[in-house]
């Protein structure tokens, strides 16, 4: 009856994922402590001090040899106060009994649907967004902790990405694009004329218009890129003199809105979460993001200034997410971004 593998047992049944309860920690450490104490009981004759001693340098020796197993240190003094016989029972019943002890732990755990061995390591993760934490920014951070933590790493990272993505959700996971979208939204049909276009944008302050039928179908945009790319840039007149030829018409110019719109167009549904925008916006090339209903009408649109409004929001931990800073969005001052030169 060897007490210390009692402790064991606990870890192995009731914390099979700990580091500490693994196959080579509880094998390794048990068996390395036993020949440990083995030693000292042999080399020193006071057991007070040949058991101090074999529990200090059987910790030593796990540590580095990554076996630390806290029954180990029992099983060191366990050798010693048993006085004679340390290098048989390093075999039996020690190893034996440990081996055992493994076998049982592996069938339980599976048996109630826990895997062990505990996988300590984790493949590297190809998904975290960007601007997430990765799996060398956790190892920077556990070099700076200095200490043992009774959980592997696989396992702290995967909390940690759990309660990132737990905090995302309660600060923007919940934002609709009805919360942060400007309305009612202008908007044009495809027969208006350039001049009538570039009049209305003007007015506004703003630099593009959805272009829609007439049952307010989203047929495609028409943006001051648009405007510029179709100015003669071969002139030697200025930028606003071009623009203006333009607008205006002359011989073999586009004369509407349909002729120099951009189509498709790229659309969001109201009730679709806002951050799924941040790709369309960060690598998609979109500045303006027509936002319709289930029928696709149009019934809103949304700029980077206002998504990266909401995202500053969150940042600086003040509460103009949800409906609160919807009203605010939806009644604001145009932006920069959206005031046409």
């Amino acid at each position: 009856m060897v007490a210390s593998l009692g402790a064991s047992a606990v870890l192995v049944f009731g914390m099979p994922s700990s580091p500490l309860a693994q196959p080579w920690p509880v094998l390794g450490g048990s068996t390395l402590s036993a020949l440990v104490g083995a030693v000292c009981s042999a080399f020193i004759p006071d057991p007070a001090l040949a058991g101090a001693v074999a529990v200090g340098l059987a910790i030593a020796l796990m540590v580095p040899l990554r076996c630390l197993h806290p029954p180990g240190g029992a099983m060191a003094l366990y050798v010693v106060l048993t006085a004679g016989g340390g290098w048989h029972l390093a075999a039996f019943p020690i190893l034996f009994n440990v081996i055992v002890l493994l076998v049982s732990a592996v069938v339980y755990n599976g048996l109630t649907g826990r895997r062990y061995p505990h996988p300590q390591w984790m493949a590297a993760r190809t998904d975290i967004a960007q601007g997430a934490f990765t799996a060398s920014d956790v190892d920077a951070a556990l070099a700076h902790y200095n200490q043992v933590l009774d959980v592997s790493r696989a396992d702290l990272e995967g909390l940690l990405h759990l309660a990132g993505r737990a905090a995302f959700q309660r600060t923007l996971g919940e934002v609709r694009c009805s919360d942060i979208m400007s309305r009612p939204p202008f908007a044009v049909e495809a027969g208006i004329s350039l001049k009538d276009a570039w009049a209305l944008m003007r007015a506004q302050q703003i630099k593009a218009l959805p272009v829609v039928d007439a049952q307010r179908l989203v047929v495609g945009i028409v943006t001051v890129a648009d405007f510029m790319r179709l100015a003669n840039l071969d002139m030697h007149e200025g930028l606003g003199q071009r623009l203006r030829m333009l607008v205006m018409g002359r011989t073999g110019q586009p004369q509407n809105v349909g002729e120099i719109m951009s189509h498709p167009v790229q659309v969001a549904h109201v009730g679709q979460h806002a951050m799924d925008l941040v790709l369309l916006f960060s690598q998609g090339g979109h500045h303006h993001i027509p936002i319709v209903e289930s029928e696709g009408r149009l019934v809103g649109v949304i700029t980077q200034t206002d998504l990266v409004r909401t995202l500053a929001a969150a940042v600086q931990g003040r509460d103009e997410g949800g409906s609160a800073g919807a009203t605010s969005v939806r009644g604001r001052a145009p932006t920069e971004e959206q005031a046409a030169p």
